[in-house]
Parts: structure tokens; sequence; C-alpha cells
């Protein structure tokens, strides 16, 4: 669990690294220049990176169903190998649905006034200075969206489910608290990621008379929120997280503390 942590946090990372120095950047300047080949490859990280963030959060539902449905069998199950091959279908899917987004948009014939009023190189932004026939491009993304949050979502509500039903199975009311816990973090990681990324698609798509600064806050939310949030929720719910920053940040100060304890009732003076 704790090194699918660490690659969800590396992830997160590498996400607001794709979008934070050009956005930090428009806040500069009024128009921030960036070269096709420098936009499509923004989209291609922002994308990859966010399709790593959903196929971290299946290997996660899984780590937590062997952990919960099959205790005893954990160590055997989920081992070094398995993780491997978790991380290899993680890349192969983000590359097999990011790779074909950057393609198809590449290959659009752009209008004379390529400006974009957005502060990262999304596919919709993209496609709204693209001339010419775009039905095919707007089918096609829409279509590897909901598949892919369909799929994602099948097997999140699967996994979920059958641990809230053996945990709810479970005798002693401690380990039942305990692993209802664990997975409250999950869900809220999971419910994050998964509502600001289907309201912006909603809004982008549907709701035409919305300004273009409210879709910029809601673009804002969808790329940067979950990333912000998701060290905050396993940081403050998971115990040992917690207990080993404290002791961090903490130490030293503890430590001077029981230092000068000795000292301070050294100097005291007893009246009679």
């Amino acid at each position: 669990m704790y090194v699918l942590i660490a690659l969800l946090l590396a992830v997160n990372i590498c996400a607001a690294t794709a979008v934070m120095p050009k956005m930090l950047e428009g806040f500069v300047h009024y128009a921030n220049p960036i070269s096709l080949h420098g936009c499509l490859a923004q989209m291609f990280f922002i994308y990859f990176t966010l399709l790593l963030d959903y196929n971290l959060l299946l290997a996660m539902a899984l780590d937590r169903y062997v952990a919960i449905c099959h205790p005893l069998r954990y160590s055997d199950l989920m081992t070094s190998r398995l993780l491997g091959v978790l991380a290899f279908f993680a890349l192969t899917r983000s590359l097999g649905v990011a790779v074909p987004s950057v393609v198809l948009t590449s290959r659009a014939r752009f209008c004379r006034t390529a400006v974009i009023r957005h502060f990262a190189c999304e596919y919709i932004a993209l496609l709204s200075i693209a001339c010419g026939d775009l039905t095919f491009n707007n089918h096609l993304g829409l279509a590897m969206r909901l598949a892919t949050v369909s799929f994602d979502l099948a097997l999140l509500g699967t996994s979920y489910t059958r641990i809230v039903y053996a945990a709810f199975r479970i005798s002693s009311g401690g380990a039942r608290a305990k692993a209802l816990h664990t997975c409250g973090s999950h869900l809220l990681v999971i419910l994050t990621i998964y509502l600001s990324g289907l309201s912006t698609s909603i809004v982008f798509r549907v709701a035409k008379t919305v300004s273009q600064d409210v879709q910029n806050l809601l673009s804002a939310i969808y790329l940067l929120l979950p990333g912000t949030l998701n060290p905050v929720i396993y940081g403050v719910r998971t115990r040992e997280i917690r207990q080993h920053i404290e002791k961090t940040f903490c130490g030293k100060e503890l430590a001077r503390e029981v230092r000068e304890k000795p000292e301070r009732l050294q100097n005291m003076k007893v009246k009679g």
C-alpha cells in the first residue's frame, strides 16, 4: 500500500509539473506563447499522468480487496512481481489512450486565430480553434472517456462493494472500523478525481453558455485539486504516515525538551 501511495505522489508531482510552469507564466504575461509541438507535448503529459492516476486507484482497490477479503493470503498474492505487472499495465493503458488523443489532435487543421483562452493545452481547448469537420474527433474523444470511466468505475464499485460486505462480517468492532477507515481514504480520493473530471467534461461538451472563466476554474480543479488533496487525505487519515510525519517534524523539539528538563529540575530552588 505504501509503495502505491508513493507512486501516486510521484504521478501527482509530474502532473502538476506539466501544468504549473505555463500557468504561472500566464499570470505574468497576458499572451503566453507556446509552440504547437510544445502544446501537444503538454497535452500528452496531462492525459498520461491523469490516466496513471486512475490506474493507480485501481491497483489500490485491488490491494485493499486482498488485504481485507483475503488477509491470510495477502503476502502470497500481493508480491513485487504482481506490483510490476500492475505498473506495466498502468503504463500501457495510459499510453494507449494518451497517444491516440495527441495524434488525432496533431492531424487537425488549425485556423489563423491560433489562440486558446485556456491555461493548459487540453483536448477540447485545442479542438476549439481547429477548422473543418471535427465530428469524428469529438465522438472518439467522448467514447474513449466513457469507456475509460465506465471500466474503472465498474471495477472500483465491485471491489469496494465486496470490501464493505467483508468488513461488516468482521465480528471485532475495532477491526471493522479500521477496515472501513482505510477504505474511506481511497474513496475520498476516487470521488475527488472522478467527480472533478466528469464535471469538467460535461461542462465543456454540453454547457455552451458557460463563461471562459468558469471553464478555466473547472479545469484547474480537475487538473490540480486531486494532487493537492491526495497528500492531505493520506497524511491525515493513514495513522502510520501521520505518526512518521509527527516524528520527523516534532522529534527534534521533543528531544530538546527532554534534554532541557533535567536542567530545569536542577535549577529549581525548593523553599521550605
